[in-house]
């Protein structure tokens, strides 16, 4: 039952993801200065997701269940998510280079968008999946209603996540049918981690801070590596356009997370 319950709020927070995705399928005609926005809002909510959804939780939970100083799990789990995607990168640069695909710093960009995002769900999935597992020991109200808060919370995170996803694809050149496929499918992994997170809550409990940072990094090297550099092509033209996309990111995505706890 406890798993059931944990596949059932996860399935409601992919849910909300696919819904955040479906913001590409108003751009009928591609706008650059509009586009410009919207990948500055991307980098704007994976920056704020990155502090409040994932680090200041890190080091709660390492503070409370872990021995190890949480300054020492947090700053080798950020690290390592970060030296992922440059790794990654190379990876992917590597494949391009030797498939001679076309487009492919696009491409290349698209892959690390992805990546970050997914890598980025998959401790939230577990979040879901740890918050519904501790029913089996205090299988109280409390609880309970702990946990749906945790999945709500997660959840409305969740769309303006879709759209950091779905709309730098349609800049690439994708079709609103594909942008949105991929932006939804960048959170499918968060029911798979959270039954996984259900079933073994005790072990993810103790990896969950490392995890949590680990996304952290990934998501801030593709922010300001990938997606800032790429919003201000323009800047001499419109020098605050992109900026504006990126603070108002930022405050949508603080807003949720402060507000939801």
């Amino acid at each position: 039952m406890i798993i059931l319950w944990a596949l059932a709020a996860s399935l409601g927070t992919w849910a909300l993801t696919a819904l955040g995705a479906m913001i590409v399928v108003f751009f009928k005609k591609p706008n650059e200065s509009i586009l410009n926005i919207m990948l500055g809002f991307s980098a704007g909510v994976m920056i704020a997701a990155s502090f409040w959804s994932l680090l200041q939780p890190a080091i709660e939970r390492a503070n409370n269940i872990l021995t190890i100083p949480s300054y020492i799990i947090v700053t080798m789990g950020f690290l390592t998510g970060a030296i992922f995607i440059w790794i990654s990168d190379k990876a992917v640069s590597a494949a391009i280079l030797k498939t001679n695909l076309t487009k492919s710093n696009g491409f290349k960009r698209v892959i690390m968008l992805v990546l970050s995002i997914t890598t980025h769900n998959i401790p939230e999935g577990f979040a879901v999946g740890v918050a519904f597992g501790l029913l089996k020991d205090n299988n109280n109200i409390n609880t309970l209603m702990s946990a749906i808060s945790i999945a709500i919370g997660i959840g409305l995170q969740n769309l303006p996540e879709g759209a950091a996803v779905s709309l730098p694809l349609k800049r690439e050149g994708y079709s609103r049918k594909k942008s949105f496929f991929y932006g939804q499918l960048s959170a499918v992994v968060e029911p798979i981690t959270a039954v996984i997170g259900a079933a073994l809550v005790s072990t993810i409990e103790i990896i969950l801070p490392f995890a949590l940072s680990f996304a952290a990094g990934a998501m801030i090297i593709v922010a300001v590596h990938e997606l800032i550099p790429e919003c201000q092509k323009n800047k001499s033209e419109q020098p605050y356009t992109a900026t504006a996309g990126i603070i108002f990111g930022f405050a949508i995505m603080m807003l949720l997370d402060v507000m939801l706890g």
